[in-house]
Parts: structure tokens; sequence; C-alpha cells
């Protein structure tokens, strides 16, 4: 009988215990992990980037110079330079790490993509450099 008792106490601890946790709400809490895919579209130019690297929202957020700090000619210049030496390296595979320079960017010059979208890929070659020790040409602002 003693035993009975003490199996039952001891359940009702531990079901006192577990009825007192509450869900946390991810959306509340500040340090939830933030998502590591950028996505830009526009439907009228018909055209799609989606940069997909661990820790560049992050550093986007916390380490970029805020929007505005370049003006827009600038980050189409730097662009324009980053991408004919991104594709130079993503067209000989046997030179540079196939892991880093997957695929091409299709980045024309010729057309109007926004402050925006420029800021983005700019950010995100300098993040590139940064974090995987490449130079794609030209000074790199540590940020």
């Amino acid at each position: 009988m003693k035993t009975l008792v003490a199996v039952i106490g001891l359940l009702l601890i531990i079901i006192g215990c577990n009825s007192t946790k509450t869900v946390a709400d991810v959306s509340q809490n500040p340090l939830a992990k933030v998502s590591d895919t950028v996505k830009i579209a526009n439907d009228s130019l018909e055209y799609e980037v989606i940069i997909i690297d661990p820790g560049f929202s992050s550093w986007l957020s916390g380490r970029a110079l805020p929007r505005g700090y370049y003006s827009e000619n600038y980050l189409e210049v730097k662009n324009q330079f980053y991408v004919t030496e991104w594709n130079r390296r993503a067209m000989q595979p046997s030179l540079y790490d196939t892991n880093l320079y997957e695929m091409q960017i299709n980045y024309d010059m010729n057309i109007h993509y926004g402050y925006e979208v420029n800021y983005l890929i700019y950010n995100y070659f300098i993040y590139f450099q940064n974090r995987y020790n490449q130079r794609l040409g030209g000074f790199v602002p540590v940020q």
C-alpha cells in the first residue's frame, strides 16, 4: 500500500511540474533565427534574385552599411565589375571552387533594376568575399 501511494504521489508531482510549462512564441523572441533566404522579385521586369547563404540575412541587418549610403550609380558599377569576375570564375570550374561559383549571374547593365536590388547584390558580394576569403577584385570593405 505504501508503494502505491508513493507511485501515485510521484506521478502527481511529475504531472504538476509539466503542467506549468508554456510554449515559447518564436515570433516574440528577438534571438529567433532569421531566415537565410533573401528573395527579390519584380514581375514587370521578369527577373528574380534569390540569395540562399547561411548568415547573410543576419550579416545584412547587423553589419552592412545602411541603405542610402552608396549612390545607385556606384552600386551598379561595382555590381557589373563583381558579376563579370564572378561569371569568369563560374566558367572555369577547373580553376575555381564549383561549390562557391555554381552558376553564372545574369546581370544586364542596360536594365534598371532599382536601388534595392543593386544594394542587396552589392552587399552579397561584400559578404561573400569576406566570408569565403575570396577577392573578386579591387578594395573589399571589411564590414
